[in-house]
């Protein structure tokens, strides 16, 4: 089995910045990496890539010979990727035996909430070549500056959680800059939970344009709360302790953690769940005495 992540968000949001950051901390604590940029509107890229989608088509090119603007011509490539899916899974077949995969995607966020394309692509790669994958959703923090921006941010979320189907986790990027947009409503801890989201009416009701939405703001904050699948980890990209502590995320939700283990359902268990009041060994124990004494029972000798 291979692992690795799919970095998506919003344009702006740090992606790139966060896949030359990740990459950096993985090969310090032993992993192999390699990045691949499918983002053909990407054509500075401040880590060295595996595999390049511009090797394939470039935006450019895609705008000039149909007359697109970048939003369809992003479509468009993605498009043709799908289409020549081989391309890419030759790519990255050398790839498969001892390394760690991050896919950088464009920022275009239709892409993975409306148009089928890109998850396509994902699909056709955990299908053909047994990939691992968690889906890591960036999203600037400076967004629960604004509550407005922030409902919106939640609903991107879990538009494109619900979309793309993959184990998900939501970053709130940049983290370490959210005190330069201003002082929050609330704690820090509202945001990242995604706690009762009534309490923002009333800061959206003091501006004018919010306020005459409040009915459409209301019921979007009720879906958002029905889902009840949303919430966000922080990343200070620069951080290592922050990084590491999404890492252990990403590789719980991946399953990472247990390619290494060959061991009972019991070992598992450990590493899946919290710290519980009984011992896991100990049930082990008496589960394995009762087989025995089940098996000499039918042995006769009991």
């Amino acid at each position: 089995m291979v692992f690795g992540q799919v970095v998506i968000g919003p344009p702006g949001s740090g992606k790139t910045t966060y896949c030359n950051g990740m990459s950096q901390f993985l090969q310090l604590i032993g992993r192999k990496v390699a990045v691949i940029n499918l983002d053909p509107a990407n054509d500075s890229l401040p880590y060295e890539c595996a595999v390049n989608i511009e090797d394939l088509i470039k935006l450019s090119d895609v705008m000039t010979e149909h007359s697109l603007g970048p939003n369809g011509g992003l479509v468009y490539c993605m498009d043709y990727l799908e289409k020549n899916i081989d391309w890419l899974q030759s790519k990255l077949e050398p790839l498969l035996k001892d390394h760690y995969l991050l896919f950088d995607f464009p920022g275009q966020v239709e892409l993975f909430f409306h148009h089928s394309n890109a998850k396509n692509v994902v699909m056709n790669l955990i299908k053909k070549l047994n990939l691992r994958l968690t889906a890591v959703h960036l999203v600037d923090a400076h967004l629960c500056s604004d509550p407005g921006k922030y409902v919106s941010a939640l609903l991107l979320s879990l538009s494109t959680m619900l979309h793309l189907e993959l184990p998900h986790i939501n970053v709130l990027s940049k983290i370490d800059l959210i005190e330069s947009y201003g002082k929050l409503a609330f704690n820090l801890d509202f945001y990242t939970d995604v706690q009762d989201l009534s309490y923002l009416q009333h800061h959206l009701d003091q501006d004018p344009r919010s306020a005459k939405y409040r009915k459409l703001t209301k019921e979007l904050c009720e879906v958002i709360e029905d889902f009840s699948l949303v919430n966000f980890t922080t990343l200070d990209i620069q951080d290592k302790e922050s990084v590491g502590n999404l890492v252990k995320l990403i590789d719980k939700s991946n399953g990472y953690i247990f390619a290494g283990i060959d061991a009972s359902a019991v070992e598992f268990s450990k590493i899946a769940v919290r710290q519980v009041d009984w011992d896991y060994y100990r049930a082990a124990a008496v589960q394995e005495k009762y087989m025995k004494d089940d098996e000499d029972f039918d042995n006769g000798d009991g």
